[in-house]
Formats: C-alpha cells, sequence, structure tokens
C-alpha cells in the first residue's frame, strides 16, 4: 500500500546493522522519493544501507531549516500518483525532536497512509536506562541560552518533576555540555536526581544516573563532540 515511511538513521557511529531491522532496508531500496533533512547526509545514510543503491536515480525533497516549507504540500505528490515517499532526518526518528512533523501533518491531513519504522530514539533509549519515571516524563528541546532564565526554567522543570514525579529531559548543543551540567549542578537540589545518557547505541555511550550532590563529586568525561540527553527527577 502506498505509504509515508518514517524511516529513523543511526544515532552515531554505529553499524545500520546492529540497530535497524532488515525490514527497513526493503523498505528503503523499494523507494525512489525521499524527504530529508540534509540531501548529502541522506545520501550517505542510504549508501549504508545499500552499498548497491541507485543513488542518482533517487528523488531529494529538503525539508531542514532553510527549507521552503510553501513545498512540502508538493512533496507528497508522488503519494497521490501511487508511490510511496520516505522520510529521513539527521539522526534517529523523524518528527521527534526532529524536522518531519510538518510533512506528516499535511499527510494525515490528506488521509495519507503514515507508517513510523522502527529505529533509535535517543529520548526513549535515555528514559529506559535511566532509572526515572518512564510512566511520566517530557522533552523540553533546548533551555533558555540566557543565564538567567535558563536557571529559572531548569527551576520551573524541577517543580514538575518533584510535584508531578515527572520525568524532565532536555538537549543542549554538544560543546556547550559541561557548561550545562555546571549549571544544573548549581540550580538543582542536592537530593534531585540526574541522568546523562550520552553517545547513546555508540561505542562511545555513556549513561549514568546519580543525585545531584553526588555528582558533585564524580568527574565527567569530555562531552563536548557527543550528543547527549539530559534528564532529570525525584
Amino acid at each position: 500500500m502506498t505509504s509515508l515511511f518514517l524511516i529513523p538513521v543511526e544515532l552515531g557511529d554505529t553499524s545500520h546493522e546492529y540497530i535497524l531491522p532488515n525490514h527497513n532496508h526493503d523498505i528503503v531500496c523499494s523507494l525512489h522519493h525521499f524527504i530529508v533533512e540534509d540531501i548529502r547526509s541522506a545520501r550517505r545514510f542510504l549508501k549504508r544501507v545499500d552499498k548497491d543503491i541507485d543513488i542518482d536515480g533517487l528523488t531529494f525533497y529538503p525539508m531542514g531549516k532553510h527549507a521552503d516549507t510553501a513545498l512540502f504540500e508538493r512533496y507528497l505528490q508522488p503519494l497521490a500518483d501511487g508511490e510511496s515517499v520516505g522520510v529521513i532526518s539527521e539522526a534517529g526518528c523523524p518528527a521527534v525532536a526532529d524536522p518531519g512533523a510538518d510533512i506528516v501533518a499535511i499527510a494525515q491531513r490528506k488521509g495519507f497512509r503514515v507508517v513510523p519504522l522502527v529505529g533509535p530514539s535517543s529520548i526513549i533509549l535515555a528514559v529506559m536506562a535511566s532509572g526515572l519515571n518512564g510512566q511520566g516524563f517530557a522533552f523540553n528541546g533546548y533551555l533558555p541560552i540566557d543565564p538567567n532564565d535558563r536557571v529559572r526554567r531548569i527551576k520551573q522543570l524541577e517543580e514538575r518533576a518533584w510535584r508531578e514525579k515527572q520525568t524532565q529531559l532536555f538537549i543542549e548543543t554538544p560543546y556547550r555540555n559541561a557548561k550545562l551540567f555546571a549549571t544544573l549542578c548549581e540550580a538543582l537540589r542536592p537530593q534531585t536526581r540526574l541522568c546523562i545518557a550520552a553517545g547513546i547505541t555508540t561505542e562511545s555511550e555513556w549513561i549514568h544516573t546519580l543525585t545531584v550532590a553526588q555528582w558533585k563529586h564524580t568527574s565527567l568525561p569530555d562531552l563536548a563532540k557527543t550528543p547527549a540527553i539530559f534528564l532529570f527527577g525525584r
């Protein structure tokens, strides 16, 4: 059946065979149209999935931050013509903390079949490994850049974490990871549990949960080039 397939990508330098099922390979090789966050990285991903794939025979439609959103509806024309389409973001699952939601919304509105394929989500994997509440959690994206606004936001999220027992998740640009960690150690209560989940599914994977009081006496590895998710809760 003609479908919009949401295709997960590896989270780092990890063999796709390790984290993506064979079914994804079969789907990818059957498609000729891809809506992608970045064309060059999408081409590289497709070559990793199948080195014999005819890249030059494929059509790519950009959906990154500089893309013209007015064109998104046209990107789905192949579906109307009876051809399935794939959606690929830079890493992880499209439309989850990555571009793709606007494309999916258009597809849903038009009644096209949307199929999310199995693959790694750093958000879900981090919650799984944290030991924090997995029954109630919220992903908050990036925290404010302004130092005062950032501390204020952290305290607001901590209050929610303690009041509702809701695990709070957020991310930061890797080169700012150490600075964010320091801010968290200063702003959070000593008894709040803080998890740092870095390099998930890669050889450098590092996931630890301690109280803030314990973190103040624990060395943090160099995470300046490693994508990480920060979580805290009761």
